[in-house]
């Protein structure tokens, strides 16, 4: 266990690691917490030979550990208040009854993204434990319609398609076919189904069986496919610690292959977590923090991803909101 003063000494430098990306001397701790530097060098040298602080290579003043970051997200954090701007830009999304569940999760870490300079990721619903309960169309215009599909847990996804050159009618024999043949099937198995039981006979029924089928085969793979939304990459530009090209790409190439979902569908808790530096599968200098809300008909996880210098204190809470709204929509 730190002392009273070690706790204030470690906190004040991750603070202000966090707001300015420099280390942190011992002049300024003199200043803030009234000591003598006899005292605060010792103590940061302490704090050093704990893990807990780090010096780097051009300067004299100290920068929290990894170790540094997780003590302090685990012993010392205050979760910030939202402001009240935030607060009401959020609010007006939560409040607004005409969106989708899915529109407000983007919208509002959309909104998270903006206001903190971080990325924000949407790992979409799990549908594995759905039965197809309707199948339904819903003619635009002479060449587009939507397609909505409805399951036994209430959920429900549409998708608006081109359909040139192709009759309502020829569309409504489709759906009739899919809603006799695979109505209570598992979404997970639907696609299958859909190869083997309807292809082989929707010629029979629908001229234009090849076109249709495919329209249909592809609105059921992307219904079931797990959907990732990453929010704010260009932010990760920003940062001083990704000034490598290199190192930007790595980061990159990693929020757009199955890293990321990987790292979102780690550990199943309904609380949020915070994954730093190593831990986040990312990058050393990279921090996730993540949680996964659940409603009665879905779930899925929400996620900021950022510097290992991030504002913990603001982004917990600020998920913590958005996943207690979600909740409660």
């Amino acid at each position: 266990m730190l002392t009273n003063r070690q706790n204030e000494i470690l906190k004040l430098i991750v603070s202000e690691y966090i707001k300015l990306a420099k280390p942190v001397g011992s002049n300024l701790i003199c200043d803030r917490l009234k000591c003598s530097s006899a005292t605060v060098r010792s103590e940061m040298a302490t704090l050093e030979e704990l893990g807990l602080l780090e010096k780097t290579h051009t300067s004299s003043g100290r920068v929290p550990s990894e170790q540094g970051y997780r003590y302090y997200v685990d012993n010392l954090m205050k979760l910030k208040e939202i402001s009240g701007e935030d607060m009401l830009k959020l609010q007006l999304i939560f409040s607004n009854k005409q969106l989708e569940l899915s529109d407000c999760l983007k919208q509002s870490l959309e909104i998270v993204s903006d206001i903190t300079n971080y990325t924000s990721v949407v790992l979409g619903t799990k549908s594995h434990d759905n039965i197809l309960k309707e199948v339904n169309v819903i003619p635009l215009d002479n060449s587009k319609m939507t397609v909505i599909v409805i399951t036994d847990k209430g959920f429900v996804e549409h998708k608006t398609i081109d359909v040139p050159g192709i009759s309502l009618d020829e569309v409504k024999k489709t759906v009739t076919l899919i809603n006799n043949l695979i109505i209570g099937t598992p979404i997970d198995e639907v696609s299958s189904k859909l190869e083997f039981e309807v292809k082989p006979v929707i010629g029979n029924y629908v001229r234009e069986h090849e076109l249709l089928y495919n329209v249909f085969y592809n609105v059921f793979t992307s219904f079931t496919n797990m959907n990732v939304d990453v929010v704010g990459k260009k932010n990760i530009l920003k940062l001083p610690e990704f000034n490598s090209v290199d190192k930007v790409t790595k980061v990159l190439d990693k929020l757009d292959d199955e890293t990321i979902e990987n790292i979102m569908e780690k550990d199943d808790s309904n609380d949020v977590k915070v994954y730093i530096g190593k831990e986040s599968d990312i990058d050393p200098d990279m921090t996730v923090v993540k949680t996964k809300y659940r409603t009665d008909t879905e779930e899925g996880t929400i996620a900021v991803i950022g510097p290992k210098r991030m504002e913990y204190d603001r982004v917990v809470n600020l998920l913590e909101f958005i996943k207690n709204n979600i909740e409660n929509k």
